[in-house]
């Protein structure tokens, strides 16, 4: 009878697993990866047009963009229950989660403001006036800085986070739509879909540092759309998604020099990599899945069904 209780219990109970989480921006909702056997192992329901997405720091909060509902929900990640919402400002497209863990930088795109929210008292605590469409949001490592790019006004906008005021502006091509430091804080990546190109700051003196740009043996230029961006594991590398191009681009972040094409699915928006490093997984909004890359191949190994227009993606490791 012991053995038949306790055979029982195994098998009810879920075997945890490295996950990725992707928002289906049509669906109203979130799909949860097996980061491991690659498969869907659950689905949430969120609210309006779910798009920007990332975790707290000891992944016990998920905190979601819910566009169309004007707010940013905070999910429980281990029942998929919306806990509540935090006041973001109208139409809270991306954002960024400061390294302390407790306020969130959002882009509010229809009133060109980047709204910041203490998490803890659930307080808007600054709204600071940006250009025009603003959607990419960046921090630096050490959290001093914030940027937000406009879309309309083709700026980058580098935020004191300490006085929430804007102490530089940066200009690139058109269309901005994310941006990313490295990981050592040197440098700031900022793509520009309608533009075709990444510029690259050096983010002591917001200075240029070099342009890049993509060419693709029998796609139209005007179908090579830079939007996510995603640096490799040991920062050798920056994964760019091309939008409706399908296709990622792999840049050496040294030279600058695009080594590699992928073929992903259709309209690839952003991507992220596994807790184990050992794979990234691009959400593809017009095909409605996310395509597996393996990280030592560089080369795709499956395409997983998700929600309508999948759109942004964030890692959690297996819960302890």
């Amino acid at each position: 009878m012991i053995r038949a209780l306790l055979l029982s219990t195994l098998i009810a109970t879920p075997a945890l697993a490295d996950e990725i989480w992707v928002t289906n921006e049509l669906d109203d909702t979130v799909s949860v990866i097996d980061a491991k056997t690659m498969e869907v192992i659950a689905t949430h329901k969120t609210g309006q047009r779910p798009r920007g997405i990332t975790f707290s720091k000891d992944f016990k909060r998920l905190y979601v963009c819910a566009s169309d509902s004007d707010a940013v929900q905070v999910l429980d990640p281990d029942t998929g229950e919306i806990l509540h919402d935090l006041p973001s400002g109208e139409d809270p497209e991306q954002f960024v989660l400061a390294p302390d863990d407790r306020h969130l930088y959002i882009a509010n795109e229809d009133d060109a403001i980047t709204t910041v929210v203490d998490t803890e008292s659930r307080k808007v605590v600054a709204q600071i006036d940006v250009g025009v469409e603003p959607e990419g949001m960046g921090i630096s490592p050490d959290g001093k800085i914030q940027v937000t790019t406009s879309e309309t006004t083709n700026m980058a906008h580098w935020i004191d986070t300490a006085t929430h005021k804007i102490v530089a502006n940066s200009l690139v091509d058109s269309r901005p739509r994310h941006a990313e430091f490295s990981p050592d804080g040197a440098e700031l990546w900022v793509s520009s879909e309608i533009g075709g190109t990444v510029t690259v700051f050096e983010a002591a003196d917001q200075s240029e540092k070099g342009k890049i740009h993509f060419e693709i043996t029998g796609i139209q230029p005007e179908k090579i759309q830079p939007v996510g961006m995603r640096f490799s594991p040991d920062a050798a590398k920056v994964f760019v998604a091309l939008g409706p191009a399908n296709h990622i681009a792999v840049v050496d972040a040294k030279t600058l020099k695009v080594e590699k094409y992928i073929l992903v699915g259709r309209r690839v928006w952003h991507m992220e990599v596994s807790p184990d490093k050992t794979r990234l997984f691009t959400t593809n909004g017009v095909s409605g899945d996310v395509t597996a890359i393996d990280l030592a191949t560089l080369e795709p190994i499956k395409t997983i069904k998700v929600g309508r227009f999948p759109w942004g993606a964030a890692a959690r490791p297996t819960p302890n």
